[in-house]
């Protein structure tokens, strides 16, 4: 017989013998969690968690058939046509703050890891433009710290059908890890703005929402902006800032490309590259969009326990005209501003809220010597440390959110 009878007299062993197979159960789905994960551990349980609720469905689950093409491609040396799923994995955030931290883009390398060792029937990838022309679900996640227990945080992940709309699976897992490092990634450390928006809370509900409910359907429509600003992303945490700005530039041009994460984004890349008055505009747009939503708050980094600016020129050097463009287009709009002063959680109560008022008396002063007619439309208040994002106290760049200075949009007297 020659070598292509003998594979077929083999495929028709195989095709008698598994013909009358049953389909292989369906997988279990992991215990459920008792006590606290570390960082490793939790990951991998909410990772399993998921992506055997995804076998699990009827689409994916495994059947005789598909044994017995695998049967077949062993006879003949041949692997049979994927059929994997494709799956994007959107940026995982820190749910608090909206950032990306070492922590969050750990838990998106381990996640990876755990796919490939796991579950290597599907193809996994981060959430950018040429993954998404071909992805039929994305991963959103976050890590979301437990307020007044440090070192204790929940992380939830979602998978949802981008076609349908609808969330088809949701794990959770609850950990506990001093070694979790929420210092912000390049992007975020760089950004001069709060950056978490309309498009950053549907991330977090969807990454929270039950199976067989909608995703929100905003951060769904804006899945292909996302994927420019995630590419930028990546370009910038590589430091590769000429790389990442085509990628802003792109999404700015957008329908819906008006988001925070893009000007700031373009901010960073036009700063970075020696292009001041690309940047200068870029903050503007920023100031525009924050004042217009009421969702404006300037990372202005103080000195512990002062209202004097970090005195390191590449942290403070821009704040001049950051100051000069709120001006500017507070005095054009003729609208009146709160200024609300923040504190980091170092000393007591009573000397934070001092602290944090004296900041924002400070920023009113440096913004109507800018634009004098301002004098009687900025009132200023202190938050002290009460409305910490952060809440490590570390005073450096890692909680530099913590001594933001807000501003909102009020009725003029």
């Amino acid at each position: 017989m020659t070598r292509a009878l003998h594979a077929l007299a083999a495929i028709t062993v195989a095709m008698i013998f598994l013909s009358g197979c049953a389909a292989p159960p369906a997988p279990e789905r992991p215990a459920a969690q008792r006590g606290e994960f570390d960082f490793a551990g939790a990951i991998a349980f909410a990772v399993d968690d998921l992506f055997v609720q995804l076998q699990r469905l009827p689409e994916f689950a495994p059947t005789a058939t598909s044994e017995l093409e695998k049967k077949v491609g062993d006879v003949l040396g041949q692997k049979p046509e994927s059929k994997r799923g494709v799956i994007m994995v959107d940026t995982i955030i820190d749910a608090a703050t909206g950032q990306q931290t070492h922590a969050t883009q750990l838990a998106e390398q381990r996640l990876y890891e755990r796919v490939r060792a796991r579950f290597p029937q599907f193809e996994v990838g981060p959430a950018g433009s040429k993954l998404l022309a071909r992805a039929g679900y994305v991963v959103a996640a976050t890590m979301q710290p437990v307020a007044g227990d440090r070192g204790a945080f929940r992380l939830s992940m979602s998978m949802t059908d981008v076609r349908a709309g609808l969330v088809i699976a949701q794990a959770v897992a609850r950990l506990r890890d001093a070694s979790v490092d929420t210092t912000p990634t390049p992007y975020y450390r760089e950004s001069p703005s709060l950056t978490r928006d309309r498009v950053v809370e549907g991330q977090v509900r969807t990454s929270e929402t039950a199976p067989g409910k909608p995703a929100d359907s905003v951060y769904l429509e804006r899945l292909p902006t996302n994927a420019l600003v995630n590419e930028g992303l990546a370009a910038v945490n590589a430091g590769n800032y000429a790389a990442a700005l085509p990628f802003y530039e792109e999404a700015s041009r957008r329908g819906d490309g008006q988001q925070l994460r893009v000007y700031n984004g373009l901010y960073v890349a036009y700063w970075n590259a020696g292009r001041a008055p690309e940047a200068e505009s870029a903050f503007g747009k920023i100031v525009a969009l924050g004042l217009a939503t009421n969702n404006l708050a300037v990372k202005f980094l103080f000195k512990p326990r002062t209202t004097e600016f970090w005195p390191d020129p590449k942290i403070s050097g821009p704040y001049p005209f950051w100051l000069k463009q709120i001006a500017s287009e507070v005095a054009a709009s003729q609208r009146c501003l709160a200024v609300i002063g923040h504190s980091s959680r170092t000393g007591s109560e009573q000397v934070n809220d001092r602290l944090s008022l004296q900041r924002a008396e400070a920023i009113k002063a440096r913004l109507v010597s800018e634009k004098r007619d301002l004098e009687g439309r900025v009132q200023t208040s202190g938050a002290g440390y009460r409305d910490n994002l952060i809440g490590t106290g570390t005073d450096d760049q890692r909680d530099a959110l913590d001594r933001r200075v807000e501003f909102r949009v009020v009725t003029c007297p």
